[in-house]
């Protein structure tokens, strides 16, 4: 059995795709759990995807600790703690206490975080986050229902919420490579520092800081962190060359979009979608809240079309506030992401074999109502955005996405992506 080199604990679903996608794409046969899984898994990587990412701080420490004693047990030599490119948290955590936890439990006293991505528009310059040409601050996180953003500064954000102290890897030393992180490492860890938010504006300063960081055990930040790890596994002699490490089946069979995500780019992916003329039909929150028949009313609506339909509760920021307002925050979410699951429980158990899914929240609840257990990764739709097909009998074909991720016409595209009617 192929044992695995590298294990990753991601704290949303479309985060561990988003993830995976970067794995593959470098050469990492990569296969996704949902939760931890009762059984070994055959990869060159694994991620286990959790939905840790908003709830209270000790849940989510206990979950990647868990976690990480499977991905232990199956033979990993280094670890990833992956959580989302905007860096979302509240004062509360999750990121610092999840990550001290896991250096404490690995028996490390270093490691670094970096969200940044680059191909997607984000980077991080003297401990500050961008949005494309925008601070965090200014980028339409600062709206976010469940995280707001309003500090760009992460050193600032991370100390926070973080026991120890968190220092800077600044990019006038990433940009000397390799070698230069690594004697800064050193330089931070005799001057006490436990964490250190990790400057980089472009792919090669992620491959840098890959590079520099492959003795650490374990290493923190977006899916760009994990660009040049497969590397230094080859450079060991333990990874071969691989050119099939994306191949995946088609999938055949209906498909439907369901999209959650209140973000800027989900919004225009559902405009475009509506401006095209395609079949689309919005879940309201406070019908929901009332009782209404929604959920069958939607299944009626996509059962009276041939092609795939759209089912959203996307929405612009001043109506998300208005519904929270009177509903409150969690249960606003709640009911969305539950009414969006068992529309997709329905719908595959009356034959559609396609889902399209947009927002992290949204994926984690359609993927445990879909009862999927792990994904094989393919190749990607878009940035962070992959192709999966579950491990089953019946295979699935999922396209799951966060929120801010993809083009306007990325419902279509992943929905061609996966495979096609019958």
């Amino acid at each position: 059995m192929n044992r695995p080199l590298l294990g990753c604990i991601a704290d949303d679903f479309t985060g561990a795709t988003d993830l995976a996608n970067t794995l593959v794409r470098n050469g990492m046969r990569t296969v996704q759990t949902i939760g931890v899984p009762a059984s070994a898994v055959e990869a060159d990587a694994i991620v286990v995807a959790l939905k840790s990412r908003t709830i209270p701080a000790s849940n989510a420490v206990a979950q990647s600790l868990d976690a990480l004693r499977w991905l232990r047990e199956q033979g990993c030599r280094q670890f990833v703690f992956k959580y989302c490119s905007t860096f979302d948290s509240t004062d509360a955590g999750n990121i610092g206490p999840v990550a001290e936890a896991l250096l404490d439990a690995l028996g490390s006293d270093f490691t670094i975080a970096c969200p940044a991505f680059p191909e997607n528009g984000r980077t991080i310059f003297r401990g500050h986050l961008f949005v494309a040409d925008a601070l965090l601050n200014e980028s339409g996180m600062e709206h976010h229902p469940l995280t707001p953003m309003t500090d760009a500064n992460l050193v600032r954000v991370l100390q926070g919420q973080s026991q120890a102290k968190v220092g800077l890897l600044r990019y006038d030393t990433v940009a000397q490579g390799a070698n230069a992180v690594r004697a800064r490492i050193d330089a931070l860890r005799g001057e006490g520092v436990k964490l250190v938010i990790a400057d980089a504006i472009s792919d090669a300063d992620l491959f840098a800081l890959g590079e520099g960081c492959a003795a650490l055990p374990l290493i923190t930040g977006g899916s760009g962190i994990a660009l040049g790890l497969p590397e230094n596994f080859r450079r060991a002699g333990l990874l071969p060359a691989r050119t099939d490490a994306a191949e995946v089946p088609p999938v055949h069979g209906h498909g439907v979009v369901l999209a959650g995500s209140a973000s800027r780019a989900t919004n225009g992916q559902v405009a475009h979608w509506i401006a095209q003329k395609r079949p689309a039909l919005r879940i309201d929150p406070l019908r929901l809240a009332r009782g209404d028949t929604v959920v069958d009313d939607a299944l009626a609506f996509a059962g009276n079309h041939g092609e795939p339909v759209l089912i959203y509760a996307t929405a612009q920021p001043d109506e998300v506030k208005a519904v929270q307002a009177e509903l409150g925050v969690a249960r606003a979410g709640e009911l969305v992401e539950h009414a969006l699951a068992s529309i997709a429980a329905s719908l595959k158990a009356r034959g559609t074999r396609r889902f399209v899914v947009a927002g992290g929240e949204t994926s984690g609840a359609v993927v445990q109502a879909l009862g999927v257990q792990s994904l094989r990764i393919g190749s990607q739709i878009a940035p962070g955005v992959p192709a999966t097909v579950t491990l089953d009998d019946a295979p699935l074909g999922l396209a799951l996405k966060s929120g801010n991720f993809g083009g306007e016409n990325f419902f279509d595209e992943a929905l061609q992506a996966l495979g096609a009617p019958q």
